[in-house]
């Protein structure tokens, strides 16, 4: 087998009674070694979309193809990314990222030339397709690292928090930061700039060799590969978090639309950023409580609660109950998350989790994008306000396949056969 976790790296000793703290997740050892650079590694991510879109609609004038190129990146990264996790999972994270880093490098550098000399549209949709295709899928590896880091600890449900929160600091300061360089230092200072933590980032994450899960394809392992999207509790997962993502996208072209007809489109950056401090503020709560309803329970309230928080949104007409809306929505979408990425870990086997996190990040990408296409054609074409329409009615029916399919998100059995006869130890353990 290749590089693995060996007995060095024992899993901390918290017992099930105790409170699983930041504190001592942060304490887990071997824990930094993956998370700084993983932190550098995952930043441009955030980053790349506003990079492009303010790039391209520099060099063309045009709102409408900076958007549409930045949405053919999305919808690739959305397609290739599960596939990137289970060559993950089966030869290896270094193995894949390496050329992954090098390859999402190339193509953005790529990018930022054709949109620098003009280039047709069709020109900048090729290059963006390898762009969104390569993006380093570092927050499912550094969530796949805690697995095998932390093995059957009640830390799991914090160190999913943690990562919760970790994305949410990321999507705010990715867009800000790409911004400021592409408004203060020059309109391809944020694409370049992207590229290059990729390069670094992405390349010392690979590096760290020692805490990365075992491999699944050829060697000592012995475990025969099959595909996260086999078990039926990823497929339920799915659906949840491309009602998410409806929330996501929906949310940022709404908001826009709202503070722009009231003649303060500086207000949606406030607003926004209001949304975005309910969903870390919850984050950072659910992951210090030591909860004891079973997950997918959990699952099930904190999803109930989110479909009605965005079912409201709609009726808002004014700048305050939008921002307490904004807060609540915000605050129910982190429980969901959380809970939706530690059900992976009892639902999916070890040699199959780097690939079911991808699935689920680009569920929520996927969804974002398809919901900021019909929010943006319902505020157009309808009344003010239209787009917050598909937030509700994503969340109401991803609730609803929910309910309907809530028993396939049952624990795996201890001994049981997962897929194509392959066998495994007791759920949640590192073969």
């Amino acid at each position: 087998m290749g590089s693995t976790v060996t007995s060095s790296e024992p899993a901390p000793t918290a017992t099930a009674s105790s409170r699983p703290g930041y504190g001592q997740l942060l304490r887990t050892r071997g824990a930094w070694t993956f998370l700084l650079p993983g932190f550098a590694a995952r930043q441009p991510f955030a980053m790349l979309t506003i990079s492009i879109v303010l790039l391209v609609q520099h060099t063309t004038g045009s709102y409408g193809a900076a958007g549409a190129t930045a949405a053919v990146t999305g919808v690739s990264m959305a397609l290739f990314a599960p596939y990137s996790g289970r060559l993950a999972d089966r030869y290896g994270q270094h193995v894949v990222l390496v050329p992954g880093v090098l390859a999402h490098t190339l193509a953005g550098l790529t990018l930022t030339v054709l949109a620098l000399a003009h280039a047709p549209l069709w020109a900048l949709f090729a290059a963006a397709v390898p762009t969104g295709a390569s993006v380093p899928q570092v927050g499912p590896m550094v969530r796949a690292r805690w697995g095998v880091t932390l093995k059957d600890s009640p830390l799991m449900t914090t160190a999913a928090a943690f990562e919760s929160v970790t994305d949410e600091l990321t999507f705010v300061v990715g867009p800000l930061l790409a911004t400021a360089l592409c408004t203060t230092v020059a309109p391809a200072a944020g694409l370049v700039t992207e590229a290059a933590l990729t390069l670094v980032g992405g390349l010392l994450f690979a590096a760290q060799k020692r805490t990365q899960p075992p491999v699944t394809g050829d060697g000592h392992a012995r475990v025969e590969h099959t595909s996260a999207l086999r078990v039926p509790g990823v497929r339920v997962l799915i659906a949840t978090f491309l009602g998410i993502g409806s929330v996501f996208g929906g949310m940022q072209v709404s908001l826009a639309a709202f503070t722009e007809s009231i003649g303060e489109p500086g207000l949606n950056g406030v607003l926004y950023g209001t949304f975005a401090a309910g969903n870390m503020l919850s984050g950072v709560v659910c992951g210090a409580i030591a909860w004891k309803a079973a997950p997918q329970h959990r699952l099930l309230v904190g999803y109930t609660a989110l479909a009605l928080a965005a079912s409201a949104l709609w009726t808002a007409h004014s700048v305050p109950l939008l921002a307490a809306l904004g807060l609540l929505v915000g605050m129910c979408i982190a429980p969901a998350l959380i809970t939706g990425y530690t059900l992976v870990e009892s639902l999916v086997p070890a040699g199959a989790r780097t690939e079911a996190f991808t699935w689920l990040t680009g569920a929520v990408a996927l969804g974002q994008a398809a919901a900021v296409t019909v929010a943006g054609q319902l505020e157009d074409r309808l009344w003010g306000g239209a787009g917050f329409l598909v937030p509700m009615t994503g969340t109401v029916l991803a609730l609803l396949a929910l309910i309907a399919l809530r028993s396939r998100l049952a624990a795996r059995s201890q001994g049981r056969t997962v897929a194509r006869g392959v066998g495994h130890r007791a759920h949640v353990t590192v073969d």
